[in-house]
């Protein structure tokens, strides 16, 4: 999962991402990853893989992990190259979501590239340069297809019409993923990856003395409509919180969380909204060598998840052998699960659920 952080300058973006990947990597022990300088790797905190650890005492614990990307350079006229426009849309393209850090602070010693704080105003310029961008994509589309359709494939035509109906609907100053799209035509415009066509989050970042009445902050209200009307996702963020907790231990960041009355960390909670917000969920693995999260989309079947830890797992797949966590953790072996019958075998046709523990039988 690649997530890719936007925002316009000065609103804690990047304060964000600093923390967030530095938090993620101690938490979860896990070895934090710079793929480039605006690119981190951190670890899906999973407290599963902690009980499983402690069962099997593994040599090695993996957990699932979400790549953060820091788009920089989203100003005005971005859509047009200006900043470093052109390249950071491109970063954008390779993203699964995006994640729109909106500033929800008012702070007299960062200044606010339009002069004030106002959520709404900086969500829409974000927006209409992406709407801009695919705008221009889907012009070109269009102007292809339609010389297209004289060879007489139907197919030119519904992409002709396709990408007339999206064009109008960002003309309007509207995102690709709110257009009303038959089946076939979401079918079509997949295969030009706009950018507006992207699941958000809206990250809501406030003060830190502002996180235990976060829900009546108007900012933040303002920020949760527009999330509401885009069926987005919106989570309420301190930057400078997260700031504070990156270099602590595990323990001693949920005492200092408690006594805030923040139930988890911004960065789990983002992550659990990506997780619902692109449909995922996350089946184990067990055993003395490594117990391992994998991420894979709801709704997946046993063999198409066995593809993901190896190929050969899907080419061969006989069958799954699975316990539910909650049982396993509950008789405290797979022996016991087994004793009671309590194992499954499966077939091709199961779908996964969240949380099984699977052994694959497969032959190649």
């Amino acid at each position: 999962m690649k997530l890719g952080v936007v925002g316009l300058p000065n609103v804690g973006k990047s304060t964000l991402f600093n923390a967030i990947t530095n938090a993620g990597a101690q938490a979860a022990n896990y070895p934090f990853c710079t793929i480039e300088p605006n690119s981190g790797v951190v670890a899906v905190p999973d407290s599963r893989l902690d009980v499983l650890a402690a069962m099997y005492s593994p040599k090695k614990v993996t957990p699932a992990s979400v790549e953060f990307v820091d788009i920089a350079g989203l100003v005005k006229g971005a859509s047009h190259g200006e900043g470093l426009g052109n390249k950071f849309l491109s970063h954008i393209r390779e993203c699964d979501a995006i994640v729109h850090v909106v500033r929800c602070f008012e702070d007299d010693n960062i200044i606010h590239v339009d002069g004030s704080v106002n959520p709404a105003r900086d969500i829409e310029t974000i927006n209409l340069e992406l709407i801009f961008a695919d705008m221009e994509t889907v012009e070109k589309r269009r102007d292809k297809a339609a010389k297209l359709v004289k060879t007489g494939d139907k197919k030119y035509a519904a992409e002709a019409e396709t990408a007339d109906k999206v064009y109008r609907h960002l003309e309007a100053g509207k995102p690709a993923r709110t257009c009303d799209l038959s089946e076939e035509e979401r079918e079509i415009v997949g295969g030009w990856f706009l950018l507006t066509m992207k699941p958000v989050i809206y990250a809501a970042n406030i003060a830190e003395d502002a996180i235990a009445d976060a829900d009546s902050n108007p900012m933040v209200q303002a920020v949760k409509r527009i999330a509401d009307a885009e069926h987005a996702e919106c989570i309420t963020i301190s930057a400078a919180i997260e700031e504070e907790i990156a270099g602590m231990e595990a323990e001693e960041r949920q005492m200092f969380l408690d006594e805030l009355g923040i139930k988890q960390s911004g960065l789990d909670a983002l992550i659990t909204a990506c997780y619902h917000l692109l449909g995922l969920i996350s089946f184990l693995t067990a055993g003395a060598d490594e117990c391992r999260a994998w991420t894979i989309k709801r709704g997946t079947k046993a063999p198409q998840a066995a593809g993901k830890i190896h190929t050969d797992f899907e080419r061969g797949f006989i069958r799954a052998e699975i316990v539910p966590f909650e049982t396993l953790q509950e008789l405290g072996s797979m022996n016991a699960c087994k004793e009671k019958g309590l194992v499954r075998s499966e077939g091709k046709d199961y779908v996964m659920q969240d949380g099984d523990i699977t052994l694959f039988r497969f032959n190649v």
